[in-house]
């Protein structure tokens, strides 16, 4: 049976029909870029009379790059909009789905009417996307074909009727007929009037900036629709007093008459290549949100071991067990202001666990709750959206300005991670992938013998070595154990740069060039471990020296030097020499003066789990098997 083309559909779409479902060919697909090198297809659409060009949304770029569609295919456009660019009629395809893969072009289309004058007239390619005049050289004669198909034939359209009037408002004009709202995920420049329910998942604050054109301020939020689209919307001046106020996190909006532009990547963290710029004329009404349909927030969570493999600096959502919280303590950044940091540490079933650090407001907020929450013996779960990722000496994971944190929040993920932890993951040991770690999984695991570092000469190679010794501090040279730090920031990052006094009350950074009241005292630790095989020399810094000797460096500090508490200080060193610890070292060969030296550096320290230690012995028996 014969499959016709929908007859006069290039000329319903051009008169602002976008509701029934057309079958049309597509004549030519050509891949174009815009000024930000996305890819694009264009195609050539025909209704075997006539032919218009269309754009294809960036979400349905697959379906041409797996040959889905193609140069004669027969599809029916499901979603679609009119738009005019450049004064000329654009069709945006938004949902399509393919008839018939291939076949021979249907009757002698030509350029619509009205349409071919204006496709002579040059388009500037960097503007729209389109050639600068129209080719016809892909209008391929009938060869007989007529408008049969093979033996196929699609649901029946309905025949085209002009829009209709709308009630209450006599005839009115299409630029003032109501916006159509299209999902997020449909949005792109080449729309004319849209507009997009969706709600609010996270709100910034107003900002104050200065360039070349004078002071301003903008502000923007983040919005999630039905779909599971999300985009963000900036507002600047006069726009931000219109909307601040108006926008609140958790309810539902109505929004249209924005411009899109490409998305800022160094500052906008979300997956969408655009954003909405809300202008003068923009809308934003508060929508009921009647059927719940769209979520109050949208997790993309990582395990935090794939947070090992993750690039410093990208933006990711977690979800762990807080298992331990530092107090939070004042930190001075390089522009001389003051804020809060606070350190929490978060594991979960993959057998990793990873710090988390929180900035400003968030320490006294989440963070004391969080605090007493685990200083009560509750180990909350807490979901992190949009942290920041960093390596310095190992991975971490950061709040930003855009960072959200939800306390035992009510998801599948959540209940999941606290059963597995009250059902015995509170007990399971977990490696952390902060401080320093050690790459490359099963080199995390690589025993080594003290005498073995020598024997073997690790750490001459090109890189380091990384192994795990069962040893004592036999000693500890207490006369140097810590340096005075700076405290400043830079970045997200402590200076930790050696400082020096400044006069009577202040210290003085040589690197970042400022003096401060108070110094921040980091580990520097001389110790010698040993086995039954021998001992070494190895030093351990802040973290390793912290696990080691039960206190900060600081608080050490001030005990022998301040306070002058001998029999304390003595104490605290005594108490850690002669322990069972699992020793992680990074052992690398490093130039001292003129001469080459093997540096042995402890990354980490536990104490032996003796039930642990049993079953990873009882593993090396050959044979045996471990119930």
């Amino acid at each position: 049976m014969p499959v016709n083309l929908t007859p006069d559909a290039i000329s319903a779409i051009n008169a602002g029909d976008v509701n029934s479902k057309p079958l049309v060919q597509v004549l030519d697909i050509k891949l174009i870029g815009n000024s930000n090198a996305q890819e694009r297809y264009r195609f050539l659409l025909s209704d075997a009379v006539f032919t218009e060009h269309a754009m294809l949304a960036t979400q349905l770029n697959d379906r041409v790059k797996s040959g889905q569609v193609r140069k004669g295919s027969v599809i029916q456009l499901i979603d679609y909009i009119c738009s005019t660019v450049q004064n000329r009629k654009i069709i945006v395809v938004l949902n399509m789905e393919t008839i018939i893969s291939d076949c021979e072009t249907i009757g002698n289309p030509k350029m619509l009417s009205g349409s071919d004058s204006t496709a002579q007239k040059p388009v500037p390619a960097s503007s729209s996307g389109f050639p600068t005049k129209a080719t016809n050289s892909n209008h391929r004669s009938a060869q007989n074909s007529g408008n049969n198909i093979q033996s196929f034939r699609p649901t029946i359209q309905p025949p085209y009727q002009p829009p209709p009037n709308y009630r209450n408002h006599g005839a009115i004009t299409r630029n003032e007929a109501p916006a159509r709202v299209i999902p997020i995920a449909a949005l792109n420049p080449y729309q004319g009037r849209w507009a997009i329910k969706a709600r609010v998942t996270a709100k910034g604050d107003i900002r104050r900036y200065n360039n070349a054109r004078g002071d301003g301020k903008v502000f923007s939020f983040d919005i999630l629709d039905s779909d599971g689209g999300e985009i963000r919307a900036t507002c600047f001046n006069a726009v931000v007093d219109r909307f601040y106020d108006i926008i609140e996190v958790g309810k539902v909006y109505m929004i249209s008459k924005g411009s899109l532009k490409p998305a800022q990547k160094n500052f906008n963290h979300l997956k969408n290549e655009w954003e909405i710029f809300l202008e003068a004329t923009s809308t934003v009404d508060l929508c009921p949100d009647e059927d719940g349909s769209i979520p109050q927030q949208q997790f993309l969570f990582k395990s935090i071991s794939e947070i090992e493999s993750s690039k410093s600096n990208s933006i990711l959502d977690v979800i762990g067990i807080v298992i331990s919280v530092n107090p939070s303590v004042p930190i001075l950044r390089k522009n001389g202001m003051e804020t809060q940091r606070r350190i929490l540490n978060l594991k979960d079933q993959s057998g990793r666990s990873v710090e988390l650090t929180l900035w400003g407001d968030f320490c006294n907020r989440e963070g004391q709750t969080l605090q007493e929450m685990v200083d009560a013996g509750l180990f909350p779960v807490l979901a992190v959206k949009a942290g920041k990722v960093n390596d310095f000496s190992g991975k971490s994971v950061g709040s930003i300005s855009a960072t959200q944190l939800f306390i035992n929040p009510d998801s599948p993920e959540a209940h999941s991670l606290r059963q597995w932890f009250d059902q015995g993951g509170k007990n399971t040991s977990s490696q952390s992938i902060s401080k320093d770690i050690m790459p490359g999984g099963a080199k995390n695991e690589i025993r080594k013998t003290v005498s073995q570092i020598k024997d073997e000469a690790l750490g001459r190679s090109d890189k380091p070595d990384w192994v795990t010794v069962k040893a004592t501090i036999s000693f500890i040279k207490t006369d140097t154990f810590c340096y005075t730090a700076c405290p400043l920031m830079i970045g997200d990052r402590q200076c930790n740069k050696k400082v020096t006094r400044a006069g009577n009350s202040g210290w003085q950074c040589d690197r970042c060039n400022q003096e401060f009241e108070e110094c921040d005292y980091r580990y520097l630790l001389q110790a010698q471990i040993q086995d039954h095989t021998g001992l070494t020399w190895v030093t351990a810094f802040q973290e390793s020296g912290e696990e080691i000797l039960g206190c900060s460096a600081k608080e050490l500090y001030f005990m022998k030097h301040e306070e002058q508490d001998d029999l304390r200080f003595g104490e605290v060193i005594r108490n850690s020499l002669f322990t069972n610890y699992l020793c992680r070292l990074k052992i690398k060969e490093e130039m001292y003066g003129d001469e080459q030296r093997v540096k042995i550096t402890v990354v980490k320290a536990e104490k032996v789990d003796y039930s642990a230690e049993c079953r990873y012995l009882l593993n090396l028996i050959p044979g045996f098997q471990h119930h």
